[in-house]
């Protein structure tokens, strides 16, 4: 005899019935698998996974959305039957072994960078520049480069800069391939962070003009 799941008060709770694998269907499609695997005849059980697989779409009709969705129908009908169902579906029965295992590790970019505030695209940058043989060239790359360096370290630090040590840290990326004209100048930070330099909390406040506030009188809106 099957054990009945009705409480003390008569009513039945889905808190007290085992748990869905696929929630969404509902658990009337639950019940309806369940008795679909009890049905010996062959062609009775492929009669009746056909007409679960239409109450599941009309149920869930935005899988329609999705390509290919009849084979996530059948399949999702599997895994709620704990792949004991046996009938003539259109598709291969999945196996259980593959759906649960684990997906695959997506391996992480490992990249050694010097100076973390510069970013890894700007030594993509210097090796770029290395490569210049026109010497006219190199030198305009090579001080686009430092300009560039020294905007990086303003985000990373904007308490203070100090622009020869950049040039010694273009230097070391460089391993000492890449150099500043001697007559080269840094931008003012000003002209590199003229908004930013100054945190928000210290921004002047402006006075608001209360004369084109009006006021809302009382019991009135």
């Amino acid at each position: 005899m099957q054990e009945s799941n009705l409480n003390a008060t008569g009513m039945e709770y889905n808190t007290d019935l085992p748990p869905m694998v696929i929630s969404e269907y509902g658990r009337s499609v639950q019940r309806m698998i369940d008795i679909c695997l009890t049905i010996e005849d062959r062609s009775e059980r492929n009669r009746c996974a056909r007409t679960i697989i239409k109450a599941m779409a009309l149920l869930n009709p935005q899988m329609k959305e999705y390509q290919d969705y009849e084979h996530k129908l059948w399949d999702h009908l599997h895994i709620m039957s704990g792949y004991q169902l046996d009938v003539d579906s259109p598709y291969p029965k999945p196996e259980a072994n593959v759906l649960a295992a684990p997906p695959e590790r997506v391996p992480y970019p490992q990249s050694d960078i010097r100076f973390r505030h510069y970013g890894k695209i700007l030594e993509d940058l210097i090796r770029k520049a290395i490569k210049e043989e026109d010497p006219k060239n190199r030198e305009i790359f090579t001080g686009q480069l430092a300009q560039l360096m020294k905007k990086h370290y303003l985000n990373w630090n904007r308490d203070s800069v100090n622009d020869q040590l950049i040039v010694e840290q273009l230097e070391m990326l460089s391993k000492g391939q890449l150099k500043v004209a001697e007559d080269f100048k840094f931008l003012h930070t000003n002209d590199i962070l003229p908004r930013n330099a100054v945190p928000a909390n210290q921004q002047p406040q402006y006075a608001t003009n209360k004369k084109n506030i009006k006021k809302k009188k009382k019991g009135k809106f």
